[in-house]
């Protein structure tokens, strides 16, 4: 069970590929009159994945345009098929998508920003660059990638920012020193980041040993990123002798709810933490994928966000669910 979600047929007008492993997708609603939308603006699209039907979150690319809504995926083996389901679709195919949302709050009146893309993580921090440069405002951005060969939009970037544009490319041996890039910002700088959970947690302990608050930190995440490959792994029902397998290609939420045992949702992104649910027994490890809980609560492995993150071996959980209370 969720909260009430708005959905609206589109069609794929184009695709065309940024760079190896990256494909942006043009996409037109029905219904669509081009109005602007937030800074980290992401809409949901209904996919197929073996035959069912999942939901997969894609940041939008950039500031509105009357052309459609542009979202770039990056083709993940190591996925729960959300990449390759949009990869295999050409242009004239018809989507069920979510109107655009943002969980990312920008204040546009800091003297300083600072901007940090880890890989396709640039999806939804070109949109914040190209409204900070129109306003004029003092910003940076550091784009991380294992080669300059593998940056989409590197170019549109370099021509808006000039200097301002900072390329960390692994092969070239520059790489993304986040405590020394955070201890030279001044007090009252505004940070965006988006990138893979592990360069978050690092940005996110960097932040703090700055001496910068940590709400001066802002941050998109991506769903699929963790520390563990994505892998089947089981779940067991406390006081049950009921345990379910989780397809790497499905998540936790998806199983317990299509099973019968539900658990409430919303953003299913491990942004919101509704679908946090508790965990009675680890015998394995957790992976935990989701930015709402501390790191001290993730420690204590006595909850998992069932939406985004993931185990190896078997936990057992309650989801509190009652047959008695039905």
């Amino acid at each position: 069970m969720r909260f009430i979600e708005t959905w609206t047929p589109a069609t794929l007008v184009s695709t065309r590929d940024l760079a190896p492993g990256i494909r942006e997708f043009l996409i037109l609603p029905d219904q669509f009159d081009g109005a602007a939308y937030p800074v980290g603006s992401h809409i949901n699209v209904s996919v197929t994945i073996d035959g069912l039907p999942e939901t997969r979150s894609y940041s939008l690319v950039g500031e509105a345009s009357a052309r459609g809504l542009r979202i770039a995926v990056r083709r993940a083996e190591d996925s729960r098929g959300g990449s390759r389901y949009m990869w295999q679709l050409a242009p004239g195919a018809r989507l069920d998508i979510t109107q655009p949302a943002s969980l990312l709050a920008v204040d546009w009146a800091r003297d300083n920003y600072c901007l940090i893309a880890g890989g396709i993580g640039i999806t939804p921090i070109l949109g914040a660059a190209q409204a900070l440069a129109r306003r004029g405002a003092n910003v940076t951005l550091h784009y991380a990638v294992r080669s300059r060969s593998e940056a989409a939009y590197l170019d549109d970037l370099a021509g808006m920012l000039g200097d301002r544009l900072v390329v960390h490319a692994s092969d070239e041996g520059r790489r993304l020193d986040l405590d020394a890039l955070f201890a030279s910002l001044p007090q009252g700088a505004l940070a965006l980041f988006c990138g893979p959970m592990r360069m978050l947690d690092a940005a996110r302990h960097a932040w703090i040993g700055a001496g910068h608050p940590l709400p001066d930190l802002r941050y998109e995440t991506f769903g699929s990123s963790g520390t563990l490959p994505t892998e089947t792994f089981r779940v067991r029902l406390k006081d049950t002798d009921i345990e379910l397998e989780i397809p790497r290609e499905r998540s936790m939420l998806d199983v317990l709810n299509a099973s019968g045992h539900d658990v409430m949702y919303d953003c299913k992104r491990g942004e919101c933490g509704l679908c946090a649910i508790d965990v009675v027994d680890v015998d394995g490890e957790i992976d935990h994928r989701d930015v709402f809980f501390s790191d001290h609560q993730k420690q204590s492995n006595q909850k998992i966000c069932a939406c985004v993150s993931r185990a190896r071996g078997t936990i057992t959980v309650d989801t509190l669910l009652r047959a008695d209370a039905i």
